[in-house]
């Protein structure tokens, strides 16, 4: 593909966020780059997609050149993740040509994530997820894969899905601490408990009847957590740290962190309830 001032941050810039993008700075009277041209076209074809090759003619596009400081040809400059991250001048072996681009391009199921995260940016659930799946057929091992295919899951609302994936990762991620396993189980434990639980209106009664049954009231946080209505869940839980800290080994504490977790598209209210949670703490 050749590319130019006009184009170049769709053909490279956009592109190289799925797939990395070597670009290569050439001339028609460089006879060096009618070597490494076919070399690199050859490879191209060979890792088939898991890199891209863009094409600069220096002589109709001297701003480029200049830009990017090209001052002898042939010259390839990597991009990856938008941004340029390698570069050679002159004609390599093959060998040594393949070893460059083994560096840059990731393995298969790391490209099918990278194709998913795109398309999730993008708002394509059902993308997202065909690739999320093909990425965990290559590699079962990878967790952060499976954790994003869980989160997609649990917005769609496909609990028994996400459920079954969460049983599927690796101990390091559910014996460990890891803060995103941690927020996503707080989630199917929320909706767990609520599959369980009286109706919500039955619970408030319940609390209000008598603002003391931190069993009631917790129930509700948790029903009102597969809810997403975060911030009365962070109310009956921070009740809970005030009246009883020691309540199922300080849960109401350790939930309002995850909920934190969960709500963090909501700067500002996260902010304002731990700077409630501390001053209960303090």
């Amino acid at each position: 593909m050749n590319t130019s001032l006009a184009t170049f941050e769709k053909d490279v810039i956009d592109a190289s966020a799925l797939a990395p993008v070597l670009v290569d700075f050439w001339a028609p009277w460089c006879g060096p780059c009618t070597s490494l041209g076919p070399l690199l076209e050859k490879l191209e074809h060979d890792y088939a997609g898991r890199w891209r090759l863009v094409k600069v003619n220096v002589d109709e596009n001297p701003e480029l050149a200049a830009h990017f400081q090209v001052r002898s040809i042939p010259h390839v400059v990597a991009f990856s993740g938008g941004r340029p991250v390698d570069q050679f001048t002159g004609v390599l072996p093959e060998s040594q040509l393949r070893a460059f681009i083994d560096r840059l391009v990731p393995d298969p199921a790391q490209a099918e994530h990278r194709v998913a995260l795109h398309a999730l940016e993008a708002g394509q659930r059902d993308v997202a997820l065909e690739h999320l799946q093909a990425a965990l057929a290559l590699d079962p091992g990878f967790d952060e894969a499976r954790l994003d295919l869980i989160e997609v899951l649990l917005d769609e609302e496909r609990t028994d899905d996400a459920r079954r994936e969460a049983e599927l990762l690796s101990p390091k991620i559910t014996q460990g601490i890891d803060a995103r396993y941690n927020t996503l189980k707080t989630r199917l434990d929320a909706l767990d408990a609520a599959a369980d639980l009286p109706p919500t209106d039955a619970l408030e009664t319940a609390v209000t009847a008598d603002p003391g049954n931190l069993e009631a009231r917790f129930d509700l946080a948790n029903a009102l957590i597969a809810r997403r209505a975060y911030e009365p869940a962070l109310e009956h839980l921070l009740e809970i740290v005030k009246r009883d800290r020691t309540f199922r080994d300080d849960v109401g504490r350790k939930t309002m962190l995850s909920v934190f977790d969960l709500a963090a598209h909501r700067p500002e209210l996260v902010s304002a309830w731990r700077r409630r949670l501390s001053a209960a703490l303090n």
